[in-house]
Formats: C-alpha cells, structure tokens, sequence
C-alpha cells in the first residue's frame, strides 16, 4: 500500500510546477521587445548576368569544336575553328600590298625630299615640284590603304578561330565539324557563374516599399545564412498580365550552390517593426506542441505552450502569443528540467516520510 501510494504521487510530481535550484544554476532572460527590420519575402529565379550565343563572323566550313554541353570553359579559349584557307590567303596577299606600297611611298617621299631642296634652289620649274608632291601624297595614301586592307585581311583571318568571351559552362552547341557556317549563324551558347542574379515579380501593392529602401537578402539554402543583395535593379513598368513589377537583385561573386532556373526565397526590407524576441536555443520543441519553461519571482519553473513566428539573424525568434515583456525564459530547458525533475523527487520522498 506503501509503494502504491509513492507512485501516485511522482506521477502528478512530473507534470506539476517545480521548484527551481538556486537562481545561479539556472540561467535566464528577460523577455523584451527589439525593434527589428520588417521584411517580405518573395519568391525568385536564378539568372545568369553573362549569358552569351557566339556566332559566326565569317563564312567558311567548320574544321573543329573544341567544347561540348557542360564542359567548362577558361576566358579566351578556342571555342570553333573554321577553314582558313581562304582568309590566309587574303591576309598573305593584303601583307604583299603592304609592303609593295611601303617601298614605293619611301621611293616617292626620297624623290619628293630631292626635288624640293632643288626647288628651293630655284633649280627646277614649279611643275615639277607639284608632280612630285603629288606622287609623294599618291604614295602615302597607297600605302594607308594596304594598311587597312592586312588589317582587315587579319581580322578576317582571326574571325576563323573563335574564343570564349569569359570563362563560364557551355550549355547548347549549335553546330558540328564538317558544317558550313555564314555569317551571323549560333555556334555555342554559354553562360558564366561567377556572376548571378535573382529575378523577383513584386506585386504593385509592395513595390514603394521595396524600392524606398533598396535593401534584400537571398536564401542561398536551406541551412545557411542568407546573402545580402550587392545592387537592385528595378524595371520601371508593371507586367499588363500579372501587375507585378520586375526586380533585380544582383548576388556577390562567386557564390556556390545556385544555378541559373533555380528558385530562392529573396527577403526584401519594407519598414522596421517592434517584435518579443527569445534566444532560439531556449524553444523546445515535444511533437505538436512548442513551448518555453519560464521561471517564476519565487524561482518555481513552469512549462508553457506559446505561439512562434520568424526567426532572425541574430538567433532569436519571435513569440506572437504565450509570453509577457520581462518574463524571465529559461535558456537551457535541459536545466529546467533537470530542476523540476529533483525537486518532485524530494517532494516524493517527503511525501513517504510522512
């Protein structure tokens, strides 16, 4: 009959109130209110800032292609080699008019510097000069034009060989060798990840708030930190179709784990609120229910159900419903529960002594 009685009384011990160990062993906080950012948060879809299609600048058949889909490509790689056959021969012939013209202007410009220290000697007529002159200024503007013609004999010569613009994955190859290109036609289409950004729809219900304060963050994943937006760019025009205004929030360099079609969550801040906030480390969580062990002035702890809404940066979440301002919250619930565990069974063992 004993024992009966001693097991009736741990078991209502267990979900009473406890007291507390001395205060020093259980640590707590005052429960306050901190002004905090406001935000909403959107839905977004990563983009890639440098997304590129290389086309053919030049006619001819494609003799190589170096890169294929997904393969990764350093800044100024050859990409596609056409057949230059023709275009070197045009270079080769460009570099021959070239110098042609070279030794005929400095064979105009010795006859020109001859003939005009004579005149000055008023040793020949004035036609003569002239005729000079004007073989000498004939010779130059020959030898300008070969120049331009082997400048642009190698910019044709150096079209036959197509580099990456920056480094990035190649994601679509439009041709293959043994192809004829013209001039204009897609060979590779790449993009780079070094340089990402998120496009988020704003309806026109929040887009003076989001473009007052210019200010966003990027949930990169689930288990991290968000990044802070480096640049926002906003379209100056709502879509007819949904009335939501196109926003841009550029990521920092080099950020892993996202890919362009990806979505993301994009908090953007809107105002400042007043929000009562504990550590995050002191909810405890027992399947459905979500609560707080709080120590009352007499050092007595309690359990008690509240109600949590968004969590910060900073570790802290936000109690909506359950919890007072000054409330002192017990930040390690295992002390807590340790306390309430050897105060019932002293209370059980008082209750047999008696």
């Amino acid at each position: 009959m004993k024992f009966r009685h001693l097991s009736t009384i741990m078991a209502i011990c267990f979900i009473a109130v406890g007291q507390a160990s001395p205060a020093s062993e259980i640590e707590v906080i005052q429960a306050k209110y901190k002004t905090v950012p406001r935000i909403q948060v959107f839905d977004g879809s990563i983009e890639a800032v440098h997304e590129t299609t290389v086309s053919a600048q030049t006619s001819g058949r494609i003799v190589e292609v170096l890169y294929d889909v997904d393969d990764y490509v350093e800044k100024g790689a050859l990409l596609v080699r056409f057949e230059d056959t023709t275009q070197k021969a045009g270079l080769e012939k460009a570099k021959a008019g070239l110098v042609e013209a070279q030794a005929r202007y400095s064979e105009a410009r010795a006859e020109f510097d001859r003939i005009k220290g004579i005149f000055e000697q008023k040793l020949v007529s004035k036609s003569q000069y002239d005729q000079a002159e004007a073989s000498f200024k004939a010779a130059r503007a020959k030898l300008n034009a070969s120049r331009a013609a082997k400048d642009e004999a190698q910019i044709q010569f150096d079209y036959t060989q197509v580099h990456a613009p920056y480094s990035g994955i190649v994601t679509s190859r439009h041709v293959e060798v043994g192809e004829s290109a013209s001039v204009g036609a897609p060979l590779m289409t790449g993009i780079s990840l070094d340089f990402l950004r998120v496009l988020v729809h704003i309806p026109q219900n929040s887009i003076n708030a989001v473009r007052t304060l210019k200010m966003a963050e990027v949930q990169v994943a689930a288990d991290s930190q968000a990044v802070a937006a480096e640049k926002i760019t906003f379209f100056p025009y709502a879509d007819a179709s949904t009335n939501t205004f196109r926003v841009r929030a550029y990521l920092p360099q080099g950020i892993e784990g996202l890919f362009p079609g990806m979505f993301v969550k994009v908090a953007f801040r809107i105002g400042e609120e007043r929000q009562l906030l504990v550590p995050a480390k002191a909810v405890v969580y027992r399947s459905e229910v979500t609560g707080l062990y709080i120590q009352y002035e007499d050092g007595s702890i309690v359990f008690r159900q509240v109600r949590i809404g968004r969590g910060t940066r900073d570790g802290e979440l936000e109690i909506l419903a359950g919890l007072d301002e000054g409330e002192r919250v017990v930040l390690n619930p295992e002390q807590a529960i340790l306390s309430i565990k050897q105060h019932t069974v002293s209370d059980a063992e008082d209750a047999v002594n008696e």
